[in-house]
């Protein structure tokens, strides 16, 4: 993989936050958190903090110059609590001393005096109560109450989705100092640097061009930095400002794990009805979300939960409700999928359970309610170019599922406490942001006088390649070597007004913006080029591996020498380019539209080996049909692909998180919060590229990659349960995840342990 970001890390020369060396006179934050979940406040005691040697401020809301407030969609956050503390890690100060110890050891003297009020962790009682983020959502098409009169079979149940911690490797923080003119200069560890620069701007009262972001690299982010990275962010800038100073601040991993948000756990109930041929003729469900203490990302997240409310099935009836609760938990926010595996995972249970009802398995009536070409989703878009049941068949052929059939049948049958579980698991996932004004980039292209190129775009490298990808955009445009091409860091003052780099759209936006710029540099360089050589059709005229190329034959005119010639005769050699994604749009009054650039498609098929004896269970296999497009880097695909696997089977399977009643995070160490590790990986993971696929509207045909394999794990989940099913044919199973071993377990045997 000739990608230089994994050479360094290889080598261990990669910088990341923490690395950077600090300006001279930098001073360390901490950040006191509130003890309790909710609670009206009527004192900080900082008195003893104070009178720690080395302790230079504790700021608190009345040190704020702004607005006290970072709230993104809704504003209903302030950076540091005022009257009232809504969650334990709630940030109430900021204590900045001489070194970082200094702080967190004053930050433990400090006390809060507030009166306790009720703690409310769970979304339906929350929804009882009328505690909401903000009004309920329904995206419906067709009539599901009539519907369900011409349904051979319904079936109801409910369902219970965990959260998941994010584990990114480097944890929250930033680096801010003064600058001159009363301004700031922050490095941050964020997904979007145009948030962190507008709330500082914000809560510090200064105009946005004073505020410079940057960013090289994330150790790690899978959404958890979207948005909150901001407040760490704006904590640093406000010390700063306040000390004429610099500071820094970085999360401990204790500090990170109970302070910070997660995947947000559902509660769901479903209603699905079909035909006698297995046609899903009408399907309602209403999704409980538990959005934390603030809206966050909340709102978004569940409208894209119900964006992916049928995942690949089409449905002529449908209704999903959405509700947003408020909890006393930390505010819940992105992680990979934003909140389309929530959906997709009720949906997929529900088939699950019809099917069981009907005596056939799963994916027999998975395949008869594939999405085909030009169907009508209940959101208004139709499919196009859907690639789903090419997947699907071919997976069906390429991984030989009728032999596989056969010997887990046959492996079942012979072994009495081993069992095995076949599942399917096909994906249809909307690429673009679902909020159709963040679908815009820019890219800012210089060429220097040696040949070499640096570019500057607003995506943020955070290990999933897309500096890579872009690099091969511009090297393959210019047809260079890609070791002429460097990625710049991302900042605000070359790249103004960022969309974060998440919903998979890193590479897409900001590599078609990279095009449009390097071709408007090309096209200078061919017009040159021609009046050098004396053509007049500059259509002749093309540049390939770094010659210059008339009618194809290759010429005697290099690039190092056209570029020079190029900057002699005064002909720029910088472009800066905007992409907007076109024909994309959602009206929010009728929940209608067509939000998606397009889907991406694919199938996996996925083996489980359960010892029913000790409740614990293997991956066998994952196999994989996947619709990359026209893959811009196809190992750095690969690498996507497997690695959104694991932490998909992770969030069904292991990843369990805990809170008590009075909203305390019991899982908050690696001994307590099991992440997939290489001996609970799949034991093997194959992957099929889907040949013969275009994609217009991303860069050379490629197709996002970064969340959509996420999915693929949710057919672990079933894979396991249909296993547990081998073992115990009268299991009445509640689906709930992650299912543990000690889940596995207990429900194998809950008949013998109520009887005893």
């Amino acid at each position: 993989m000739k990608n230089s970001d994994n050479i360094r890390h290889v080598r261990g020369e990669s910088l990341f936050l923490d690395d950077f060396p600090v300006p001279e006179g930098t001073l360390y934050a901490a950040v006191y958190a509130s003890p309790i979940a909710h609670g009206r406040m009527k004192r900080i005691d900082i008195t003893r903090a104070m009178q720690v040697s080395g302790v230079r401020a504790i700021l608190t809301a009345k040190d704020i110059p702004g607005q006290n407030q970072i709230g993104s969609i809704i504003s209903d956050e302030t950076l540091l609590a005022e009257d009232q503390v809504q969650y334990i890690g709630e940030p109430l100060a900021v204590v900045v001393a001489d070194d970082q110890e200094t702080a967190r050891r004053a930050c433990r003297l400090i006390e809060l005096k507030a009166d306790a009020l009720p703690v409310v962790t769970d979304p339906r009682e929350a929804y009882r109560q009328g505690h909401l983020l903000a009004p309920p959502v329904v995206f419906s098409m067709g009539d599901t109450e009539s519907a369900w009169a011409n349904c051979n079979l319904i079936v109801e149940d409910r369902v219970d989705i965990g959260g998941q911690e994010h584990l990114y490797l480097e944890t929250q923080g930033a680096l801010a100092w003064p600058t001159e003119g009363d301004g700031l200069k922050i490095i941050s560890s964020t997904q979007g640097p145009t948030a962190v620069q507008r709330n500082i701007a914000r809560v510090l009262n200064l105009p946005m061009h004073r505020v410079e972001v940057d960013v090289l690299r994330l150790g790690g982010a899978f959404g958890g930095k979207e948005d909150q990275a901001t407040s760490w962010a704006v904590m640093a800038a406000l010390a700063a400002h306040h000390l004429k100073q610099p500071v820094k601040l970085i999360l401990s991993r204790k500090e990170d794990l109970y302070m910070t948000g997660k995947r947000h756990p559902y509660s769901a109930d479903y209603k699905i009805g079909l035909n006698a041929g297995g046609k899903i003729l009408a399907y309602q469900v209403t999704f409980y979300q538990n959005g934390g203490a603030y809206a966050d990302l909340s709102t978004a997240i569940l409208e894209r939960t119900l964006f992916h409310a049928t995942n690949s099935y089409y449905i002529p009836n449908v209704r999903a409700t959405g509700i947003s609760c408020r909890t006393n938990l930390p505010p819940n926010t992105a992680f990979r999928g934003f909140g389309g595996p929530q959906g997709m995972f009720v949906i997929e249970a529900a088939i699950h359970k019809a099917a069981r009802a009907l005596g056939w398995p799963a994916y027999r009536l998975q395949q008869k309610n594939l999405l085909e070409e030009g169907d009508l989703l209940y959101y208004g878009q139709k499919t196009e170019a859907c690639h789903l049941k090419r997947c699907w068949d071919e997976a069906i052929d390429r991984y030989e599922l009728s032999r596989r059939e056969e010997e887990v049948h046959k492996f079942n049958s012979t072994h009495r406490l081993l069992k095995k579980g076949l599942a399917m698991m096909p994906i249809t996932f909307g690429i673009s942001f679902t909020n159709s004004l963040l679908n815009q980039a820019s890219a800012l292209i210089h060429v220097y006088t040696d040949g070499s190129i640096g570019i500057s775009t607003a995506a943020i490298e955070m290990g999933q390649g897309v500096n890579q990808k872009i690099r091969t955009v511009v090297a393959r445009l210019f047809s260079v070597d890609i070791d002429r091409v460097k990625m710049e860091t991302t900042n605000t003052t070359r790249i103004a007004n960022t969309s974060a780099t998440a919903a998979s759209t890193g590479a897409d936006l900001n590599g078609n913006a990279a095009l449009i710029a390097g071709q408007t540099i090309l096209n200078r360089l061919r017009l040159h080029a021609a009046a050098l050589l004396g053509i007049k059709d500059t259509k002749k005229i093309d540049i390939r591996d770094e010659r210059v190329c008339i009618d194809g034959q290759p010429g005697d005119l290099y690039w190092p020498e056209l570029i020079q010639s190029a900057y002699v005769n005064r002909i720029s050699l910088s472009a800066q380019a905007y992409y907007a994604t076109p024909g994309i749009y959602f009206n929010r009054r009728e929940n209608k539209g067509k939000p998606f650039a397009y889907h991406v498609y694919g199938t996996a098929i996925i083996e489980a080996t359960l010892d029913c004896l000790r409740g614990t269970y293997a991956i066998d296999s994952v196999q994989i049909v996947h619709d990359f497009g026209q893959s811009l880097d196809p190992l750095v695909d690969r690498g996507q692909v497997e690695g959104a696997v694991v932490q998909g089977i992770g969030w069904l399977t292991l990843e369990e998180l805990v809170q008590d009643s009075q909203g305390r995070l019991l899982s908050n160490t690696f001994s307590t919060y099991k992440v997939p590790d290489i001996y609970s990986a799949p034991g093997e993971i194959r992957l099929t590229f889907l040949s013969g696929v275009d994609n217009p509207l991303g860069p050379f045909n490629s197709k996002a990659i970064g969340e959509p394999p996420l999915m693929y794990g949710i057919g672990a989940y079933f894979a396991i349960l249909n296993a547990m099913r081998e073992f115990s044919p009268e299991l009445n199973f509640n689906y709930r995840a992650p299912l543990t071993p000690e889940r596995v377990l207990l429900s194998l045997y809950q008949t013998k342990l109520m009887e005893t």
